[in-house]
């Protein structure tokens, strides 16, 4: 057991009683963040059921279902990335580095409170560390890794209006739009004429053709990390292969998406 693992059992949070249907309902918001934490679904998902085993034993007694859930899917990236114990000393001593650079706890805590929403109290608890310390880890970090991870981006989005938002939302980040796909077929020709660093893909467009189908067709030849926006995240959040490694919910909050676009970046450029 790791050591976040052993501690959640005594972690200072509000209890109630947890009807046990809640955590099934949990899991498709669950499984995101972890394959974003990750940058894999076999990871993520793999955590997600060990998450949930540890949950039926009993590890977190007390404990709401969503602060259980998390605390214990953290516990087992730890130890499928073997961070040691002193990450978290030397994480607090360079509070000031930007995302990229940070250790994997830092990634943990930007993604907690923009991804989950969680408070900066509730992230604190979560990552055995203090709100302040949170705080500054945060602090100017979307500015610092925009400006190392700048790429050209290509839209998969049929709705103009979403389409202008991305478009304004990516350029705020410091990428650069190249085009607006609103087909498959669009999509794909996009792709070999621009070869873009990351796409920004709705899954079902309004000429009945996929964002998807569009990226499954390109992927292999062009593996540029995607970002799936759909109305029906669970949908594809089962467990079952294939799915997305990288998806937000419409109507998306834009530092939920900001977020994951940071962490598709980021594994994709280690």
């Amino acid at each position: 057991m790791t050591p976040r693992a052993a501690a959640g059992q005594g972690v200072g949070v509000m209890i109630r009683a947890e009807q046990p249907s809640s955590v099934p309902e949990l899991l498709p918001r669950l499984r995101r963040f972890a394959r974003v934490l990750t940058g894999s679904q076999e990871i993520g998902d793999s955590c997600v059921s060990a998450a949930v085993e540890n949950i039926r034993d009993g590890k977190f007694p007390g404990v709401p279902a969503r602060m259980a859930l998390h605390r214990s899917v953290l516990a087992e990236v730890d130890a499928t990335n073997a961070i040691p114990v002193s990450d978290r000393v030397a994480l607090r001593d360079s509070v000031q580095k930007n995302l990229s650079t940070l250790t994997p706890v830092g990634r943990q805590a930007y993604l907690l409170v923009t991804l989950e929403r969680f408070s900066l109290q509730e992230a604190a608890m979560l990552l055995e560390m203090t709100p302040s310390e949170i705080g500054l880890l945060l602090e100017d970090a979307e500015q610092d890794i925009a400006s190392q991870m700048a790429t050209d981006v290509l839209i998969i989005e049929d709705e103009p209006l979403i389409a202008i938002d991305l478009e304004e939302l990516v350029q705020s980040m410091g990428h650069r739009v190249v085009r607006i796909a609103r087909t498959e077929q669009e999509a794909l020709e996009a792709i070999n004429e621009t070869r873009p660093g990351l796409v920004l893909s709705d899954i079902q467009l309004a000429d009945g053709s996929s964002g998807l189908d569009a990226v499954i067709k390109f992927l292999p030849s062009f593996p540029v990390p995607v970002v799936f926006i759909t109305s029906y995240p669970e949908r594809y959040l089962t467990g079952v292969k294939p799915e997305p490694t990288y998806l937000v919910e419409k109507p998306y909050k834009r530092e939920a998406l900001k977020a994951v676009i940071h962490q598709a970046l980021f594994f994709h450029s280690v």
